[in-house]
């Protein structure tokens, strides 16, 4: 007998550790259904891979050559100690409509072309039998999918693509169909027309008859605005020039061609912005010579007719040396009049002109060779060639754009500055010249009048022949720096092959596989947390303050005199288990009175009383089963005894003790029924009459079982076990509520129940075999075996089964809780 009883505000206060093994144990018997559920994932893994369309990314790289003078960067002074360049703007200009424009003109990508498989529907694109020649100044309509069937050799019929369900969820089904053109034989190399469509489908590679494609005709804006937002563009590291120009495509020729593409588009965009210069140049100075050349001409055939008149042949030498100085002052007087109109030119420009400069002159391809000046009209050209490249994509209050806007008034005050400062200086120097040309204009006019009017025809001739020379040398030098000129932006890496990014096949499976896992984990853990059963031992003993005496085992048996029927069943042992501990317990009482109870009804009270009195009567000791239960009495139905005389009858008075005593088939075994039920069961139960009934019957038996009320239900029980020298508490697993044992719990712990033990009843095969092994100890030993236990050999009764279901019997015994 236990003295000490536990204490429960230490179970309380104790933390336990968690017990990896038992919960490894507990959810690891459920591999079966995680293999099920990631068998079913791999399997929608796969045919996800197998119905998806693929999609490809392609790169190519362009390198930005940095291009900024010293005189630049004393101008901004935010890039002086700065040696980076900003690639904003041109990616931008990657990513513009403009740009992508320019891209798809040599691009057959208005016409879709698709091939239908048994898996799923590709796009062909360049490997299309057949090409759709649009008419791009027809207002074409953009329509939907439309299926050409080849009927003939040369003939072939145009009908509408049937949508499906999943259609729905595709772009290129949608859209009108031009009904004029369906239904319809047409012929290779024939003009389809119609109000809303014009083209022509040429054969490209052999097709058969009835062989089938389709195709979508595209609008041109639509195919531009896709396909600018499809490239990202980014630098490739923050220290270097390089961009890489990144598109996903389904089809990797298509995506690798459109990024080629571009990337050339871009190339020839900033060469030909570099060459505008060169082609203002070229219409300025072919503009002069066309001035000059019709002069010149005038001059020419002036001088032929004065000598014709004057029939003059040659002109005295004696003059030649004043001659050829008024020559030379005049072309001096010609290239600072060239400069002064050049500078005169340029401040108009300026003041004009609103913020782009782009199509202004540089002094240098004019012939004029300052250097300041060269430096700052190149600088802003370039400044306002960025700024125009940039508002291709942007608007004017960008702060990119605001930024160059300041860099261009700072360049055009300096520019109007030192424009002032030639302006005043080359008139110096032509004044100068003029006072030379006038001294030798003196001189010359001492030749006779003949010859003076000659030399005048031929000094004007000179004049007009050699700046018409001069201008045919600028404008050759520029024609040359044209032909010669690169783009300062190169081509690093074309693009080639594309790497899959979607599905990512090897990731996928890898998510099946975990989701295929910890899905049905989740669930269970959830299930387990919200369930608020008893499931196992180890549960019981976290919940439950009472020793735990024993365990009794799930019963697949017909019949409830499982102990009598059936001696060698697994569960039969487990009863004698149970009845060894009691015989430990409370060894000195010479008539052992064991009351049974449980929370509420269907924990298997009755059944245990019962079997357990028959293994108490197999043992050799008498036993009587009385049944207290009067509100429900279930014992002389499964014995088999009449209940019309009972207990009740006895405490009413209507009845002796002998006469409620029956006998029963089984040896040492004596029942006493609860007879008919009573209208007040617990005010019987509290007569003096049952104290003598249960004090009477101490010499007559070695063990009275005393099948009781739920404790949890009624009220009588917790007056009966004054009468007992043991009460079993009855948990049932998968059954009996985490909350019903609250009760005996607080009743244990006030110290108002006395000698109480629990028993786990109904624990069924299969579950954790943790449940067996070392969680299974009270006062005694119970010693209960598994079915798949190879010691057990064929001791044990084995259970009835249908040969038919054994296997589904196995599985479904992996699941059970």
């Amino acid at each position: 007998m236990i003295e000490d009883k536990v204490d429960i505000s230490k179970f309380q206060d104790e933390v336990k550790p968690i017990d990896i093994k038992y919960y490894l144990i507990k959810y690891s018997r459920y591999w079966p259904l995680y293999v099920t559920s990631i068998f079913l994932g791999l399997i929608i893994t796969f045919l996800f891979h197998r119905y998806s369309v693929e999609e490809y990314e392609v790169q190519g790289s362009i390198l930005i050559k940095q291009n900024s003078s010293p005189e630049m960067k004393i101008l901004d002074r935010s890039n002086i100690f700065s040696g980076s360049y900003r690639l904003e703007n041109d990616i931008l200009l990657l990513t513009s409509k403009n740009l992508a424009a320019e891209a798809l003109k040599d691009l057959n990508f208005n016409v879709t072309y698709y091939a239908s498989t048994n898996i799923k529907e590709v796009e062909l694109y360049d490997q299309s039998p057949i090409y759709v020649e649009v008419d791009p100044e027809f207002p074409q309509m953009e329509m939907g999918e439309i299926t050409f069937t080849m009927v003939s050799e040369d003939e072939f019929v145009l009908t509408k693509e049937e949508s499906g369900f999943f259609d729905f969820l595709n772009a290129k089904a949608a859209g009108p169909v031009d009904e004029a053109i369906l239904n319809r034989t047409f012929r290779f190399g024939e003009q389809i027309v119609s109000d809303k469509s014009k083209f022509t489908i040429h054969k490209v590679k052999n097709i058969k008859p009835k062989d089938k494609l389709s195709f979508v005709v595209h609008n041109t804006m639509n195919i531009i605005d896709e396909y600018s937002r499809a490239i990202v563009v980014r630098p490739i590291n923050s220290y270097g020039t390089v961009l890489q120009v990144t598109m996903v495509t389904k089809v990797v020729e298509k995506g690798r061609d459109y990024v080629n593409a571009l990337m050339d588009s871009y190339i020839e965009y900033n060469l030909k912005e570099k060459n505008q210069m060169t082609e203002n140049t070229l219409s300025f100075l072919d503009e002069q010579l066309y001035i000059v050349e019709d002069s010149l001409k005038a001059v020419e055939r002036r001088m032929l007719n004065f000598k014709v008149q004057n029939k003059l042949m040659d002109i005295n030498s004696e003059f030649g040396g004043v001659l050829g100085n008024m020559q030379t002052l005049e072309d001096q007087i010609q290239t600072i009049d060239f400069q002064l109109q050049y500078y005169k030119s340029l401040q108009t420009y300026l003041i004009e002109k609103g913020k782009d400069y782009s199509d202004i002159l540089a002094p240098s391809l004019v012939g004029i060779d300052d250097g300041l000046l060269n430096s700052l009209v190149s600088n802003l050209i370039a400044v306002s060639l960025n700024r125009r490249s940039l508002l291709s994509v942007v608007n004017e209050t960008h702060p990119n754009v605001k930024e160059l806007d300041d860099q261009i008034s700072k360049l055009r005050e300096n520019i109007f500055e030192n424009i002032n400062n030639l302006v005043q200086n080359t008139e110096n120097r032509k004044n100068q010249a003029l006072a030379k040309l006038e001294q030798e204009d003196n001189e010359f006019a001492k030749l006779p009048k003949a010859e003076s009017d000659f030399m005048g025809l031929s000094r004007e001739f000179k004049l007009r022949e050699n700046l018409y020379n001069y201008l045919l040398e600028k404008r050759a030098e520029a024609g040359i720096a044209k032909a010669s000129n690169i783009s300062d932006n190169s081509v690093l890496d074309y693009a080639r092959m594309g790497s899959l990014i979607f599905p990512k096949k090897a990731q996928n499976y890898g998510l099946a596989f975990g989701l295929g896992l910890f899905i049905p984990l989740g669930f269970l853990l959830i299930y387990h947390y919200l369930n608020n059963k008893i499931v196992d031992q180890v549960q019981l003993k976290n919940v439950l303050r009472i020793p735990l005496l024993g365990t009794i085992g799930y019963s697949t048996k017909e019949t409830n005199l499982l102990v009598q029927d059936h001696p060698k069943s697994m569960v039969t042992e487990s009863f004698r288990s149970l009845r060894s501990a009691l015989f430990y317990i409370e060894s000195e009482k010479a008539c052992k009175k064991i009351l049974i109870t449980s929370s509420v009804s269907g924990e298997g009270k009755t059944f245990v009383s019962i079997n357990l009195a028959s293994a108490m009567a197999l043992s050799g000791k008498k036993t009587l089963l009385i049944g207290l239960d009067l509100r429900r009495p279930k014992i002389s139905e499964y014995l088999g005894v009449k209940s019309e005389t009972g207990l009740s009858n006895y405490l009413i008075g209507k009845a002796e003790r002998d006469e409620i005593i029956v006998n029963t088939a089984f040896d040492n075994l004596s029942v006493v029924p609860s007879g008919p039920i009573p209208p007040n069961p617990a005010e019987l139960l509290l007569k003096d009459k049952m104290t003598e009934f249960l004090n009477s019957l101490d010499e007559d038996f070695d063990v009275i079982v005393m099948d009781t009320p739920p404790i949890g239900l009624v009220s009588e029980t917790m007056d009966l076990m004054r009468f007992s020298d043991i009460n079993l508490y009855i948990v049932r697993q998968d059954y009996t509520h985490k909350r019903y044992l609250l009760m005996i719990n607080d009743l244990y712990a006030n110290d108002q129940v006395d000698n109480i033990y629990a028993v786990f009843n109904g624990l069924k095969a299969g579950v954790d075999v943790y449940d067996f092994g070392g969680y299974n100890y009270g006062y005694g030993y119970n010693y209960s075996y598994m079915k798949r236990n190879e010691y057990t050999g064929t001791y044990y009764d084995q259970e009835d089964r249908k040969e038919g279901a054994q296997w589904l019997k196995k599985f479904l015994a992996k699941f059970r809780v």
